[in-house]
């Protein structure tokens, strides 16, 4: 392939945090005190969520991953000094181990009103803490075509991030629960395809005028072109337990979105699969996390997620020094030989059988590495 000069796929990563009470290990509602305390060392950078028990952080515009980690790092230890100086605790995983939702309260805003009052119970259950990360795009019409090829890769993503085995005090056999609990609001999922920007316009602006949404941000897919900013927001992965995690399933965001940009430089577009079989393998993953098989499409057969997930690293292969990220990505390695973080999670619970030693071993994760 003759050589393609890389757009700056520029990385925006949010996280949400579990503020953690350390005395019961249960969520606890935080009165908005981390978010101020954040507002005034961290600026925009820190915000409430709808339940009062999380806290959500995002980057600035990152020109590389270096950068995204440092920020990343930054906040992370910023979010536990505030928490410890309000006798508070923090964690990161998808779900909490046993916290009720039916327990926690709704952040006094607008925004969140709106949302209880109009999806109710399944927006007060929604209780899950994600990592979205935006990739800055060079149009929006490159961004839409990225995004339909990007979906397939989306299981083997997801896969490496499964943090989210327990629900309300219960092992529920799944590696990321997190996905079965959001899959109760509208709008969320795989995309579909779209084969023009018009159309994916069209379909945001039917929604709008119907009253379907008050605002484009309502789409909450697994994968967007962002309605406001020029990135694609990738939003399918739990919250992972350490920073290393984090940046290394960020860095494979970014290369994919390269590697699929230099295919459609040089005119060779990577197949686009139905959205319904990506689905199967976006089931196993939330499932089983890396230990399964996913489908190999092309092979038409079951084949083990790591063998498929190092496909993927050998897809890559080629734009990671250019992206100067293999430092990062390598880590994806210690990810398929250790486990995701519901692994760990489990591990923890099988050698203790004692949730409250979960939370622990979530919470010693939160800076590890730092």
């Amino acid at each position: 392939m003759k050589h393609i000069k890389l757009p700056d796929f520029t990385l925006g990563v949010e996280e949400e945090y579990q503020i953690i009470d350390p005395d019961t290990r249960d969520l606890r509602s935080h009165m908005s005190k981390i978010v101020d305390g954040g507002k005034i060392v961290l600026q925009e950078q820190v915000k409430a969520e709808m339940h009062q028990s999380v806290v959500e952080v995002g980057t600035n515009i990152c020109k590389n991953i270096q950068e995204a980690r440092k920020d990343i790092s930054n906040l992370r230890l910023k979010i536990t000094e505030l928490a410890h100086k309000n006798g508070l605790i923090v964690g990161a995983a998808g779900t909490h181990p046993f916290a009720r939702w039916q327990d926690q309260l709704i952040t006094d805003d607008p925004r969140y009103h709106h949302i209880v009052n109009e999806l109710q119970d399944a927006a007060r259950s929604n209780l899950i803490f994600g990592m979205h990360c935006h990739i800055g795009i060079p149009s929006r019409e490159e961004g839409l075509q990225l995004m339909n090829q990007a979906c397939y890769f989306l299981p083997h993503i997801f896969a490496l991030s499964t943090n989210s085995p327990f629900w309300e005090g219960r092992n529920t056999g799944y590696k990321s629960f997190r996905t079965k609990v959001f899959d109760k609001f509208p709008r969320t999922g795989l995309p579909e395809y779209f084969d023009s920007v018009q159309s994916y316009d069209n379909y945001l602006d039917t929604l709008v005028k119907t009253n379907c949404i008050d605002n484009p941000k309502k789409i909450w897919w697994d994968l967007r072109l962002h309605p406001f900013y020029p990135t694609v927001e990738f939003r399918i992965c739990d919250m992972c337990l350490t920073v290393d995690e984090t940046i290394a399933i960020v860095a494979l965001m970014q290369a994919i979105m390269a590697k699929l940009y230099k295919l459609c430089r040089a005119n060779t577009s990577f197949n686009i699969y139905r959205s319904a079989l990506i689905k199967e393998n976006k089931f196993r993953a939330s499932r089983y996390g890396v230990q399964g098989k996913m489908i190999d499409f092309g092979l038409k057969q079951e084949v083990h997620t790591k063998d498929l997930i190092q496909e993927l690293l050998d897809f890559v292969e080629d734009v990671i020094d250019e992206l100067g990220s293999r430092e990062e990505i390598n880590k994806v390695h210690r990810i398929l030989a250790e486990g995701t973080g519901a692994a760990k999670q489990l591990k923890v619970y099988e050698e203790t059988n004692d949730l409250v030693q979960v939370v622990d071993f979530i919470t010693q994760q939160f800076t590890k590495g730092l």
